[in-house]
């Protein structure tokens, strides 16, 4: 039987490690632990900079104040100032006329005669049924005078006096008629003589001698048309985001082409206060003095206005608006990147700009070109214009 082993032993202690062994542990340690933290870091910057390359990149402009106004350029018509289609007013047939087109004339001056032959006969015959009924009047009258002094000594009795007093009112009553008649035919004859209703330039002669004449405006019975041209009216459709601006006394200057390199200054005399309900255009009326005739009616003109600015407003690229079911809205970078969509209140639209009345501040910065599925709270990228554009313009050249 093997001995028993000794109750108690007594316990040795390890050899003590080399201190060069510690400093290789200690460095390993220090090894591992850094591999470790590199790995965290990089693994963060990774996940950081996928986010980054993630973000939409956008470019962002920010908002104009001008206060110096815009150049509104519309087509006008041109009219005469005055103007007025010449019609008979009888019948007959045109004798002679004494004007013809460009011809200057004055307030009543002859333009031409109608021989009216029929008329002349009406004349005639009334004239003599006037002197008729004047000669019965005058009998009649002399009737009931004789009759009111066979009453007075009751010679007559007084139904007979009344009966004669009667026809004497009956006989003056047809005198006047015949008068009346004598009158009218009176003034139909002197439309036989056709005259200038004011100071103009003859524009239209559509007569000439033997020609039917029917009184009456129709079609293709205008004997003459007349313009008075010292001075030009100007009428222009003003869109209505402008319709507040164009009011009496605005400026504006004309250009024609048949007068190339020369503009006219004209004015705002009067506007007609209220849109056109289909073409939501305000009429607007300008006045060009014309003395020296240079300029033609019916002719085209381009009206320069000049249309004060807002200091209240801004101005933005046309391509920063998104329209939504909300109205406009601009998609605005905040401080940390995120997008935050902004209502507007857009005022007058210049083509390649707008005007925001309100809803956006001078300092915030708007993203051009927003996509349409942008939404509020989005990260991200902001870099320059010109970055966005040059991959586009080299696009384009290839």
């Amino acid at each position: 039987m093997a001995s028993a082993l000794p109750r108690t032993q007594k316990f040795k202690a390890p050899r003590k490690l080399n201190p060069h062994l510690w400093g290789l542990l200690v460095v390993a340690i220090m090894l591992a632990a850094w591999g470790e933290a590199h790995r965290v870091i990089a693994r963060g910057t990774l996940r950081q900079r996928t986010a980054d390359e993630s973000a939409p990149i956008v470019a962002t402009v920010a908002p104009t104040r001008s206060s110096l106004g815009e150049e509104l350029v519309l087509p006008g018509t041109v009219q005469a100032y005055s103007e007025a289609r010449i019609y008979a007013r009888t019948n007959g047939y045109l004798k002679s006329w004494s004007v013809d087109i460009g011809s200057a004339v004055k307030k009543g001056q002859l333009l031409a005669e109608i021989d009216t032959p029929e008329v002349d006969q009406q004349l005639a015959q009334a004239i003599a049924d006037l002197a008729t009924a004047r000669a019965n009047e005058a009998l009649s009258n002399t009737t009931n005078r004789r009759w009111n002094d066979l009453l007075a000594t009751e010679s007559v009795s007084k139904q007979d006096a009344d009966e004669k007093a009667g026809d004497a009112a009956a006989k003056k009553a047809i005198a006047e008629s015949a008068a009346a008649n004598v009158s009218r035919l009176r003034q139909l004859e002197s439309f036989k003589r056709v005259v200038a209703p004011f100071d103009g330039i003859i524009t239209a002669r559509n007569t000439d001698i033997g020609s039917l004449i029917n009184a009456g405006e129709s079609a293709g019975s205008e004997l003459f048309r007349v313009a008075d041209t010292h001075k030009l009216r100007i009428y222009v459709q003003v869109p209505e985001p402008y319709a507040a601006a164009a009011k009496p006394g605005l400026e504006a200057d004309l250009r024609f082409s048949e007068q190339p390199g020369k503009g006219y200054e004209a004015i705002t005399v009067r506007t007609a206060n209220a849109l056109d309900p289909v073409l939501r255009t305000l009429q607007v009326e300008l006045e060009l003095d014309n003395a020296q005739n240079q300029l033609f009616p019916g002719a085209y003109a381009e009206v320069h206005f000049k249309i004060a600015g807002s200091a209240s407003s801004v101005r933005l690229p046309a391509n920063t608006v998104l329209f939504r079911a909300a109205g406009p809205q601009v998609a605005v970078v905040d401080a940390q990147h995120r997008i935050q969509l902004k209502s507007i209140v857009q005022g007058r639209d210049f083509g390649g700009t707008i005007e925001v009345l309100s809803g956006l501040g001078p300092d915030d910065a708007v993203v051009v070109n927003p996509p349409d599925s942008i939404v509020n709270g989005v990260t991200v990228r902001v870099v320059s214009s010109a970055s966005v554009q040059a991959p586009k313009a080299a696009a384009k050249s290839t």
